[in-house]
């Protein structure tokens, strides 16, 4: 059986490792951006960071503990709240430490997060090609077998249509030699043999 090979772009395998730094380093720079537009300080800017925060880590509560129990809306709600929470923060403070603080602890548990995903995935994937190897080992096994008995076969019904031939062949000869008695052979047992082949 011919395997498909498929080969990945590097930048297809490494994009997903550098997903959580990527998202927590982009809220980073928009938030310091929006600190350097005016949002130090600005009273009603943090009460609408820690509501909008509030209100998604309210919504991931809620898919987490709701009738569906959505693993994957509530994480992205709470990705959603933690992402707001770190964007308040650098956008009302004033230096740099506190905000690049929270970043390593939020891209942390980000990696965190996104690892236990990872190997469920990795899991996952190991199965299937397990799964995937064994049957087609045992397509491929099938496949000997069956190639063995048709061989097989073949081989017979060769050898016995060589040796219909042979006999024919001594049977024709043999009624062709002088003083050939067909009648003896049929007074020992043998079959008749046929009218065109005892060219009488």
């Amino acid at each position: 059986m011919n395997e498909q090979i498929v080969a990945r772009h590097w930048l297809a395998v490494i994009a997903p490792k550098a997903a959580p730094a990527v998202a927590t380093s982009t809220v980073l720079i928009l938030a310091r951006i929006w600190n350097a537009n005016g949002a130090e300080h600005s009273l009603g800017n943090a009460v609408l960071m820690t509501a909008l925060s509030l209100a998604a880590g309210a919504a991931g509560v809620c898919a987490s503990i709701g009738r569906a129990g959505d693993p994957v809306i509530a994480g992205t709600a709470f990705a959603a709240s933690g992402g707001l929470a770190l964007a308040g923060v650098a956008g009302y403070a004033d230096g740099l430490s506190l905000p690049l603080l929270l970043w390593v602890l939020a891209t942390a548990v980000a990696y965190g997060l996104a690892a236990r995903y990872w190997r469920t995935d990795r899991r996952d994937t190991l199965a299937y090609e397990r799964h995937v190897s064994d049957r087609r080992e045992e397509r491929a096994h099938i496949e000997r077998v069956e190639t063995i008995r048709g061989t097989t076969q073949i081989e017979v019904a060769r050898t016995g249509a060589a040796y219909a031939e042979q006999l024919a062949q001594a049977l024709i000869t043999r009624a062709a030699l002088p003083g050939f008695d067909p009648k003896a052979l049929e007074a020992v047992g043998l079959p008749e043999l046929p009218t065109h082949h005892r060219g009488v």
